[in-house]
């Protein structure tokens, strides 16, 4: 029997029993191309344009002017995943049910400084998960 997407079936064998766990993985953000392959990729610094940058992230989250006169935007991601479950109880009378759950929290920042001719000055990625 197949499983459902995204829906993992873990099967634990004992001496006293067989206990089999459903767990459903759930991940609460969209799919996007804001990484940090794609960031060495694309963005190069001293000739990458704002047009360019627009066209492959979309409006920053945040725009701003550093002290220098110089457009600064700021790219942010987060995302949550958990996986939540229980075992199905054991196969035997006695025995009982486990909960388990597991989460993770990412984010990732990309800061974009401009020079006065709308090309990348310089940037920086920060990316932490908790």
């Amino acid at each position: 029997m197949a499983s459902p997407q995204g829906e993992e079936i873990l099967i634990e064998l004992q001496d006293t029993g067989c206990k089999i766990f459903f767990a459903e993985e759930n991940e609460s953000y969209e799919k996007s191309n804001l990484t940090a392959g794609t960031v060495k990729k694309e963005i190069i610094k001293n000739k990458t344009t704002q047009a360019e940058v627009l066209k492959l992230f979309g409006a920053p989250n945040i725009m701003t002017m550093d002290s220098n006169g110089n457009e600064v935007w700021n790219y942010n991601k987060m995302s949550y995943s958990t996986t939540t479950g229980t075992d199905g109880g054991t196969l035997i009378l006695w025995g009982g049910s486990r909960a388990m759950s597991t989460s993770t929290t990412k984010s990732f920042d990309l800061i974009i400084t401009f020079d006065k001719n709308n090309i990348v000055k310089d940037y920086r990625v920060i990316a932490a998960s908790f």
